[in-house]
């Protein structure tokens, strides 16, 4: 999807102000754990080690941050703009709806915010859309064999998050598992936290459309994969760094087959993550366009100007 210059100056814009929102909340969380590493367990998921000071903003955040950042960029220099700027706008909008149910009044009020930033940015990569007739090549779309291989990864990652989820619902009580959609007290999560069951519901869309895309090797394809590559190594780091945080390793028989799998799916996020923001990194192959006959195309000005030109 190309764009034209005053949609990609509004999107990046946009962009910039989104990530400003965050920045607030991380200032705030930063200024209450001060200069450790503190904080960065507390988005891992440990939040024992320090009951009386509880951050704002969660693991997703930072993730948001980085992604807004690249879309910015990629909005002013990327053939890919519009489609950048329509992923990240309906998967912000997909991450913060939770907080419309929040209880504070800052938590709202930035839930707002973001909510209308971010369906900003998709009505301005929809309605920015421009003609691309006159043009030599289109949006670059991923190569055959990383497209094939994104695909398989997300798949992949996509089929066991949900089958988690699924394990996970006929664990808990029913009570605590709408918790885990909607959010809840008993949950103790952040103020701007995704509840765990919401966020992994779109990380599980995210992945699966991810990988339609690749496989298809369709335009928007490098964004979307790059988006859902970034939440899928930022969980699965996540996941890694909490069992490490408890001072134990699951590859020993003393744990349940079901410890292990989990880290193993931890570990599998955090690499398949990685591979494939490596691969949809690199640029891929610029889609040809259909010739444009000259007859469709306005006459050339002559040669020579006719008396009284």
């Amino acid at each position: 999807m190309t764009v034209t210059r005053t949609a990609r100056l509004t999107g990046a814009a946009l962009c910039a102000a989104l990530a400003l929102v965050i920045v607030v909340w991380l200032l705030r969380d930063l200024a209450v754990f001060g200069p450790s590493a503190e904080l960065l367990w507390y988005w891992a998921g440990d939040h024992g080690f320090r009951p009386h000071a509880a951050a704002a903003t969660s693991l997703v955040d930072p993730l948001l941050l980085v992604a807004y950042a690249v879309t910015a960029l990629t909005a002013l220099r990327s053939s890919l703009a519009g489609s950048a700027l329509a992923v990240t706008g309906l998967a912000t909008l997909a991450l913060r709806l939770p907080g419309l149910w929040a209880s504070g009044v800052e938590e709202l009020v930035t839930t707002l915010l973001s909510l209308a930033l971010a369906g900003a940015l998709v009505v301005t990569a929809v309605a920015g859309r421009r003609d691309e007739g006159g043009a030599a090549e289109g949006p670059d779309r991923p190569r055959t064999g990383p497209a094939v291989t994104v695909g398989i990864l997300c798949g992949l990652a996509g089929s066991a998050w949900a089958a988690w989820e699924l394990r996970w619902a006929t664990l808990l009580p029913a009570d605590y598992t709408v918790s885990r959609f909607t959010g809840g007290r008993s949950l103790l999560l952040p103020a701007l936290a995704v509840p765990p069951g919401w966020l992994n519901a779109v990380l599980v869309l995210l992945l699966l459309a991810a990988a339609g895309s690749a496989f298809a090797r369709a335009a928007h394809a490098r964004p979307l994969g790059l988006l859902a590559g970034l939440l899928l190594a930022g969980v699965g780091a996540s996941g890694v760094a909490a069992a490490l945080r408890a001072n134990w390793h699951t590859f020993v028989p003393e744990h349940d087959l079901y410890s292990v799998a989990y880290d193993l799916t931890a570990g599998y996020a955090l690499l398949a993550g990685l591979v494939v923001m490596a691969l949809l990194g690199r640029p891929g192959r610029p889609r040809r366009l259909p010739y444009r006959p000259a007859a469709a195309l306005p006459p050339a000005p002559p040669t020579r100007r006719p008396p009284g030109w």
